[in-house]
């Protein structure tokens, strides 16, 4: 029977190993696509357009957040970003479930906008862990890290508005779990309408 994609928003603290997962979800799932952003920036060597992102003009962009062809969208180094809504809407109407990486405050709105998404959350197994990971890359000064740890705090309050909540101590097991998410979304009556009634018919 053929199904809609999901709309799978992922979320959780700096250095909980989201990309990394998300990174394996892919490569282990055939019919999952990672949602690709609009922004005004200019390409970076090796980017490709429709892969990386798609690059656009500042005009074209406030042009699409005028059509409200965006599903959330941040300005961040003078630069736009963007998910439009015409990629995720063709792929989820494919079949195709999307994988969305987006902060708590992105994550929510969306949920208003698509009711139907799932929300996921993915924790370390605690603030200790998570401090050594973020260390351990040797990019960030000791207050940027502080304040990643304090930002993490916070993010943490909102666990209980996600549908559900993934721990993260091994990317194997948090990426099975993941899989177990979408294969049990797919299960429920409410995403099978079109099925049910055609038995009842």
């Amino acid at each position: 029977m053929q199904q809609r994609g999901l709309l799978v928003v992922i979320s959780g603290p700096s250095g909980t190993g989201k990309g990394t997962v998300c990174k394996k979800l892919l490569a282990e799932r055939d019919n999952v696509r990672y949602s690709v952003s609009a922004t005004t920036r200019k390409p970076r060597e090796g980017e490709v357009e429709g892969q990386n992102y798609f690059f656009v003009s500042e005009g074209q962009f406030l042009d699409m957040l005028e059509k409200d062809a965006l599903i959330e969208w941040d300005k961040y180094c003078d630069n736009y970003y963007g998910t439009p809504k015409a990629f995720v809407d063709s792929c989820i109407e494919a079949g195709t479930d999307v994988i969305l990486e987006i902060t708590v405050e992105g994550a929510l709105e969306i949920k208003q906008k698509y009711p139907e998404c799932v929300l996921v959350f993915i924790v370390p197994p605690s603030l200790e862990e998570l401090r050594r990971r973020i260390e351990s890359r040797a990019t960030e000064c000791w207050d940027v890290i502080e304040k990643r740890l304090e930002q993490a705090a916070n993010e943490l309050k909102y666990v209980a508005k996600y549908d559900y909540l993934v721990l993260n101590d091994s990317v194997d097991d948090a990426v099975l779990n993941i899989e177990k998410v979408l294969d049990a979304e797919r299960l429920k009556p409410s995403r099978n309408i079109e099925f049910l009634n055609s038995l009842i018919k």
